[in-house]
Protein backbone atom coordinates (compact mmCIF):
# COMPACT_ATOMS: atom_id res chain seq x y z
CA UNK A 1 0.00 0.00 0.00
CA UNK A 2 1.40 2.96 -1.07
CA UNK A 3 2.01 6.04 1.83
CA UNK A 4 0.88 8.42 0.03
CA UNK A 5 -1.92 9.30 -2.33
CA UNK A 6 -2.41 12.16 -4.77
CA UNK A 7 -5.30 13.31 -7.01
CA UNK A 8 -5.35 15.94 -8.79
CA UNK A 9 -8.63 18.11 -9.91
CA UNK A 10 -9.89 21.33 -10.47
CA UNK A 11 -5.99 22.95 -10.29
CA UNK A 12 -5.54 21.56 -6.73
CA UNK A 13 -3.41 18.35 -6.09
CA UNK A 14 -4.63 16.56 -2.87
CA UNK A 15 -1.60 14.59 -0.98
CA UNK A 16 -3.06 12.43 1.47
CA UNK A 17 -1.12 10.85 3.96
CA UNK A 18 -2.18 7.05 4.06
CA UNK A 19 -0.81 4.78 6.51
CA UNK A 20 -3.96 4.51 8.83
CA UNK A 21 -2.69 1.57 10.44
CA UNK A 22 0.06 3.71 12.31
CA UNK A 23 -1.82 6.98 12.71
CA UNK A 24 -0.65 8.13 9.51
CA UNK A 25 2.42 8.81 10.86
CA UNK A 26 5.18 10.00 8.94
CA UNK A 27 8.33 6.63 7.84
CA UNK A 28 11.11 7.73 5.94
CA UNK A 29 9.18 6.61 3.29
CA UNK A 30 5.93 8.40 3.48
CA UNK A 31 8.57 11.85 3.81
CA UNK A 32 10.29 11.14 0.39
CA UNK A 33 6.74 10.46 -1.36
CA UNK A 34 5.72 13.74 0.22
CA UNK A 35 8.62 15.55 -1.37
CA UNK A 36 8.06 13.83 -4.63
CA UNK A 37 4.55 14.67 -4.96
CA UNK A 38 5.28 18.71 -3.92
CA UNK A 39 8.29 18.84 -6.45
CA UNK A 40 5.26 17.32 -9.22
CA UNK A 41 3.17 19.37 -8.16
CA UNK A 42 5.37 22.50 -8.64
CA UNK A 43 6.35 21.44 -11.88
CA UNK A 44 2.92 20.12 -13.32
CA UNK A 45 1.11 23.29 -14.74
CA UNK A 46 -2.05 21.87 -14.26
CA UNK A 47 -1.56 22.17 -10.35
CA UNK A 48 -2.07 25.64 -9.26
CA UNK A 49 -2.88 24.81 -5.39
CA UNK A 50 -1.66 22.29 -3.05
CA UNK A 51 -3.60 20.65 -0.57
CA UNK A 52 -2.22 17.71 2.65
CA UNK A 53 -4.62 16.00 4.38
CA UNK A 54 -4.75 12.21 6.04
CA UNK A 55 -6.92 9.70 5.06
CA UNK A 56 -9.86 8.46 7.53
CA UNK A 57 -10.10 10.60 10.98
CA UNK A 58 -6.09 11.33 11.64
CA UNK A 59 -4.10 13.82 10.36
CA UNK A 60 -1.03 12.63 11.21
CA UNK A 61 0.98 11.70 14.45
CA UNK A 62 4.18 12.65 13.83
CA UNK A 63 7.19 10.09 13.58
CA UNK A 64 6.72 6.94 14.18
CA UNK A 65 8.76 6.26 16.56
CA UNK A 66 8.85 2.17 16.28
CA UNK A 67 11.48 3.42 13.00
CA UNK A 68 13.61 5.89 15.40
CA UNK A 69 14.00 2.54 17.61
CA UNK A 70 15.38 -0.21 14.71
CA UNK A 71 19.16 1.19 14.98
CA UNK A 72 20.89 1.22 17.92
CA UNK A 73 23.10 4.02 16.64
CA UNK A 74 20.90 6.76 14.76
CA UNK A 75 21.93 10.47 14.72
CA UNK A 76 18.57 12.33 15.00
CA UNK A 77 20.38 15.22 12.88
CA UNK A 78 21.23 13.34 9.98
CA UNK A 79 17.54 12.17 10.20
CA UNK A 80 16.16 15.67 10.65
CA UNK A 81 18.69 16.58 7.87
CA UNK A 82 17.65 13.83 5.27
CA UNK A 83 13.51 14.24 6.31
CA UNK A 84 11.90 17.08 8.07
CA UNK A 85 14.07 19.93 7.51
CA UNK A 86 14.51 20.17 3.36
CA UNK A 87 10.80 19.47 3.62
CA UNK A 88 9.18 22.01 5.84
CA UNK A 89 11.65 24.26 3.62
CA UNK A 90 10.26 22.95 0.29
CA UNK A 91 6.97 23.76 1.25
CA UNK A 92 7.94 27.61 2.59
CA UNK A 93 9.83 27.77 -0.73
CA UNK A 94 7.40 26.44 -2.89
CA UNK A 95 5.08 29.28 -5.32
CA UNK A 96 2.06 27.48 -5.04
CA UNK A 97 -0.18 28.04 -1.96
CA UNK A 98 0.11 24.71 0.44
CA UNK A 99 -3.01 24.24 2.93
CA UNK A 100 -3.09 21.73 5.00
CA UNK A 101 -6.50 20.51 5.75
CA UNK A 102 -6.42 19.12 9.55
CA UNK A 103 -8.97 16.40 9.34
CA UNK A 104 -8.27 14.70 12.87
CA UNK A 105 -5.11 14.62 15.52
CA UNK A 106 -1.94 16.23 14.39
CA UNK A 107 0.98 15.53 16.52
CA UNK A 108 5.00 16.31 16.59
CA UNK A 109 6.64 16.90 13.08
CA UNK A 110 3.58 16.46 11.12
CA UNK A 111 2.26 19.59 13.32
CA UNK A 112 5.37 21.44 11.92
CA UNK A 113 4.27 20.55 8.18
CA UNK A 114 0.99 22.28 9.18
CA UNK A 115 2.36 25.38 10.46
CA UNK A 116 4.32 25.27 7.81
CA UNK A 117 1.63 25.58 4.99
CA UNK A 118 0.16 28.68 3.59
CA UNK A 119 -2.92 28.40 5.37
CA UNK A 120 -4.56 25.47 7.73
CA UNK A 121 -7.81 24.20 7.83
CA UNK A 122 -9.59 22.03 10.67
CA UNK A 123 -12.20 20.07 11.20
CA UNK A 124 -13.99 21.04 14.12
CA UNK A 125 -12.61 17.33 16.16
CA UNK A 126 -9.35 17.91 14.94
CA UNK A 127 -6.40 19.31 17.69
CA UNK A 128 -2.76 19.77 17.56
CA UNK A 129 -0.01 18.53 20.27
CA UNK A 130 3.43 19.91 20.39
CA UNK A 131 4.14 16.12 21.29
CA UNK A 132 8.21 16.19 21.63
CA UNK A 133 8.63 17.11 25.30
CA UNK A 134 6.09 13.53 26.22
CA UNK A 135 9.31 11.55 24.98
CA UNK A 136 11.61 14.12 26.38
CA UNK A 137 12.79 15.79 22.86
CA UNK A 138 13.33 19.23 21.93
CA UNK A 139 10.80 20.87 19.06
CA UNK A 140 11.78 20.48 15.63
CA UNK A 141 10.52 20.49 12.35
CA UNK A 142 10.68 24.66 12.83
CA UNK A 143 7.92 24.00 14.92
CA UNK A 144 10.00 26.16 17.33
CA UNK A 145 10.16 29.31 15.31
CA UNK A 146 6.61 28.38 13.47
CA UNK A 147 4.57 27.88 16.27
CA UNK A 148 4.95 30.60 18.79
CA UNK A 149 4.96 33.27 15.61
CA UNK A 150 1.37 32.15 15.13
CA UNK A 151 -0.03 31.87 18.90
CA UNK A 152 2.75 33.96 20.95
CA UNK A 153 5.92 32.27 22.63
CA UNK A 154 4.04 32.53 26.00
CA UNK A 155 1.61 29.88 24.69
CA UNK A 156 3.74 27.62 22.80
CA UNK A 157 6.23 27.29 25.72
CA UNK A 158 2.62 26.38 27.90
CA UNK A 159 1.62 23.78 25.68
CA UNK A 160 5.43 22.66 24.83
CA UNK A 161 5.88 21.93 28.34
CA UNK A 162 2.48 20.28 29.05
CA UNK A 163 1.89 18.65 25.94
CA UNK A 164 -1.80 19.43 26.23
CA UNK A 165 -3.94 19.48 22.77
CA UNK A 166 -4.62 22.63 21.58
CA UNK A 167 -8.19 22.45 19.88
CA UNK A 168 -9.57 23.48 16.77
CA UNK A 169 -11.52 26.04 17.71
CA UNK A 170 -8.57 27.68 19.92
CA UNK A 171 -6.37 27.49 17.31
CA UNK A 172 -8.81 29.56 15.28
CA UNK A 173 -9.31 32.06 17.67
CA UNK A 174 -5.06 32.32 18.37
CA UNK A 175 -4.61 32.79 14.65
CA UNK A 176 -2.42 29.65 14.28
CA UNK A 177 -6.20 27.87 11.91
CA UNK A 178 -7.28 30.41 9.44
CA UNK A 179 -10.99 28.06 9.22
CA UNK A 180 -12.94 25.65 11.34
CA UNK A 181 -15.53 23.33 9.26
CA UNK A 182 -17.75 20.82 11.18
CA UNK A 183 -20.19 17.79 8.60
CA UNK A 184 -18.94 20.84 5.75
CA UNK A 185 -14.99 19.93 6.68
CA UNK A 186 -14.43 19.03 2.95
CA UNK A 187 -16.34 21.82 1.08
CA UNK A 188 -14.68 24.34 2.73
CA UNK A 189 -11.32 23.19 2.04
CA UNK A 190 -12.56 22.63 -1.43
CA UNK A 191 -13.54 26.28 -1.42
CA UNK A 192 -10.27 27.86 -0.27
CA UNK A 193 -8.63 25.34 -2.90
CA UNK A 194 -10.90 26.65 -5.67
CA UNK A 195 -9.76 30.26 -4.96
CA UNK A 196 -6.53 29.79 -4.81
CA UNK A 197 -6.20 27.59 -7.85
CA UNK A 198 -8.13 30.60 -9.69
CA UNK A 199 -6.48 33.34 -8.06
CA UNK A 200 -3.02 35.93 -9.57
CA UNK A 201 -0.70 32.67 -9.56
CA UNK A 202 2.31 34.72 -9.72
CA UNK A 203 1.46 37.42 -7.62
CA UNK A 204 0.65 34.46 -4.80
CA UNK A 205 4.08 33.39 -5.30
CA UNK A 206 5.84 37.00 -4.74
CA UNK A 207 3.86 37.46 -1.87
CA UNK A 208 4.67 34.27 -0.01
CA UNK A 209 8.67 34.81 -0.93
CA UNK A 210 7.99 38.40 0.93
CA UNK A 211 6.03 37.20 3.96
CA UNK A 212 9.04 34.63 4.60
CA UNK A 213 11.74 37.54 4.29
CA UNK A 214 9.48 39.64 6.45
CA UNK A 215 8.51 37.14 9.24
CA UNK A 216 10.60 34.09 9.23
CA UNK A 217 13.98 34.85 7.24
CA UNK A 218 15.81 32.49 10.20
CA UNK A 219 13.99 29.47 9.18
CA UNK A 220 16.87 27.17 7.92
CA UNK A 221 19.03 28.70 10.57
CA UNK A 222 16.53 27.56 12.99
CA UNK A 223 15.88 24.19 11.93
CA UNK A 224 19.60 23.49 11.68
CA UNK A 225 19.89 24.82 15.44
CA UNK A 226 16.68 22.44 16.40
CA UNK A 227 18.96 19.81 15.00
CA UNK A 228 22.04 20.39 17.01
CA UNK A 229 19.13 20.46 19.99
CA UNK A 230 17.53 16.93 19.11
CA UNK A 231 20.89 15.16 18.62
CA UNK A 232 21.66 15.28 22.10
CA UNK A 233 18.34 15.11 23.37
CA UNK A 234 18.22 12.08 21.46
CA UNK A 235 21.13 10.72 23.59
CA UNK A 236 19.64 11.43 26.90
CA UNK A 237 18.38 8.80 29.82
CA UNK A 238 15.36 11.04 29.68
CA UNK A 239 14.32 10.08 26.22
CA UNK A 240 15.08 6.92 26.46
CA UNK A 241 12.31 6.85 29.03
CA UNK A 242 10.13 8.24 27.92
CA UNK A 243 10.10 6.37 24.62
CA UNK A 244 9.77 3.16 26.68
CA UNK A 245 7.13 4.59 28.61
CA UNK A 246 5.40 5.34 25.18
CA UNK A 247 5.54 2.21 24.19
CA UNK A 248 4.34 0.98 27.02
CA UNK A 249 1.18 3.05 27.59
CA UNK A 250 1.77 4.04 30.97
CA UNK A 251 3.42 7.62 32.35
CA UNK A 252 7.32 8.60 32.39
CA UNK A 253 9.06 8.62 35.08
CA UNK A 254 11.40 11.17 34.20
Amino acid sequence: MTTLLTTIQAGTAVLTLNRPERANSFNFEMVNELRKALIEAEKNPQVRCVVITGSGKIFSAGQDITEMQRGTEISYRDHLDKTYNPLILQIRKMGKPVVAAVNGPCAGAAFGVALACDLRIAKSSAYFVVGFGGIALAPDSGVSLLLPTYIGLGRAQEYFYSNKPITAEQAYEWGMVNQVGGFNFQALVKQIAGMLATGPSEAFSAGKKAFNEAVIPKLEHVLNFEGILQEEAGKSTEHREGVAAFLGKRKPNF
